[in-house]
């Protein structure tokens, strides 16, 4: 069995499948999700100077660069858009293969559809595609592929290949070469967020440019190495402890679709962080205790808690993101880990910063062996009082076996939304993602910079 051949042939037939009412239900919902997490982050760096960066080579076209509001070429648009839609941490997930699918997936896919004057469901079924054949490459290679790799750069590059193959029209081997095309172009180094700096959401920015290409390229003739998952150089094999998990992830295709069933953001930071940030929200509203209460908080979760979010010292945005140490001193302060959670006074805010070294963190095995299809966390509280509190989180608010509804979804996109277009437009927006048969095309942005 080629895994390579096996998703070609699924992303393919999603030229023309039908889109039953459930699945258009949560394409829509991982499509308004995405516009949520993107149009925050169109105001931020690195999204706003990688704009002016290529503003001299943006050259014509017919896809929307909402960053600087312009109609721009495929590539350009799904790299700025990309970059821009990972920048607040607000992303959906896909838990099984530690990936974020929307932000290469949906800013290729839509920036092609533009390109080419589709339709909403036209969009809708290549989004399919590409989280079908992402996710299930993302599954294949996890746990191991997160030791060194950030899989929503490498992996997202197929499904942004996977989704554009769709909107041209590819047949299954023209969508197989665009996979195959896609592999040797994918990357994204774990330091690249463990360290600071703004290459973290370039990663998806990247991949979705790379994607598009790749599959733009394949329409026209061009091939790929077809063994490129599988084989002993290939993908797998160098990105990940073995040659791939595939007869698992290969049988599970379309059973169900994964875009039912991803993981909606329900904080602004690293997912790593949220069954912590759960687990201490719902103990604070139980026992009554304020921040300043509490003599010592201590999280046991799994190992991407411990390495990557186990920051006890932040000084910028990206590193207090990715803190556990700051986002739940945060929370339990501000009942809350918003966008405004991250804004310059809250990061040297006394009242986090005093709570801050009273929070360590630690591998626990049990969560550890759950990972990835469990995201838990163990929180024991030591208040000043004496009283000791203890919460096992199994899962997260947002999961899919804890999900967010409709309602909680359209509040978090205008929250997110409203301070960039404004009440009503956000209201008419929203709507129209929920409900219209058009693509999205430019959004009055600029004016309210």
């Amino acid at each position: 069995m080629n895994p390579l051949l096996v998703l070609a042939e699924h992303a393919a037939s999603w030229r023309q499948a039908p889109l039953t009412e459930e699945v258009e239900h949560h394409a829509r919902r991982a499509l308004i999700d995405w516009f949520a997490s993107l149009l925050p982050g169109c105001h931020l760096p690195p999204a706003t100077l990688m704009a002016k960066a290529l503003a001299k080579e943006r050259g014509n076209g017919r896809a929307v660069s909402y960053v600087d509001g312009a109609r721009t070429g495929l590539r350009h648009a799904a790299l700025i858009n990309g970059t821009a839609s990972h920048t607040v941490e607000f992303d959906d997930i896909w838990r099984w293969g530690v990936y974020h699918p929307g932000c290469p997936t949906i800013a290729a896919a839509l920036a092609a559809a533009q390109t080419r004057d589709l339709d909403m469901r036209a969009l809708l079924r290549s989004m399919v595609a590409g989280y079908e054949v992402s996710c299930r490459i993302a599954q294949a290679v996890q746990p191991s592929h997160y030791d060194f790799w950030h899989t929503t750069g490498t992996v997202g590059t197929f499904g942004a290949a996977a989704a554009v193959a769709v909107i041209y029209d590819c047949d299954a081997t023209q969508t197989a070469h665009a996979i195959a095309t896609s592999a040797t172009m994918a990357g994204g180094l774990q330091q690249a967020f463990r360290g600071d700096g703004m290459s973290k959401p370039l990663h998806p920015g990247h991949a979705a440019e790379a994607g598009a290409l790749a599959a733009m390229s394949a329409k026209e003739g061009m091939t790929g190495a077809l063994d490129v998952l599988h084989g002993p150089a290939g993908f797998a094999a160098a990105t990940s402890e073995d040659t791939g998990k595939w007869e698992k992830a290969i049988a599970a295709i379309g059973q169900p679709l994964t875009i039912t069933q991803m993981t909606v953001k329900n904080h602004g930071c690293c997912g790593h962080i949220f069954a912590a940030l759960d687990a201490t929200r719902d103990l604070q509203r139980e026992h009554g205790f304020a921040a300043q209460d509490v003599a010592a908080l201590h999280v046991a979760g799994y190992a991407a808690t411990k390495n990557v979010c186990d920051r006890p010292s932040v000084t910028t945005e990206q590193e207090a993101r990715f803190s556990t140490q700051f986002t739940v001193a945060s929370l339990m302060e501000y009942g809350g880990v918003r966008l405004d959670a991250f804004a310059p006074e809250r990061l040297a805010d006394p009242k986090i910063r005093a709570v801050m070294p009273r929070i360590s963190v630690s591998l626990d095995e049990e969560c550890e062996a759950a990972f990835p299809g469990a995201r838990s966390a163990k929180v024991s509280i030591r208040l000043n009082d004496g009283r000791e509190l203890f919460r096992y989180q199994p899962t997260r608010k947002g999961d899919p076996d804890a999900p967010l509804t409709d309602r909680d979804l359209d509040e978090k996109f205008l929250e997110l939304v409203t301070p960039v277009l404004g009440e009503r437009p956000a209201k008419d927006f929203l709507r129209a993602l929920w409900t219209g048969g058009d693509l999205p095309g430019e959004l009055d942005l600029l004016t309210r910079r």
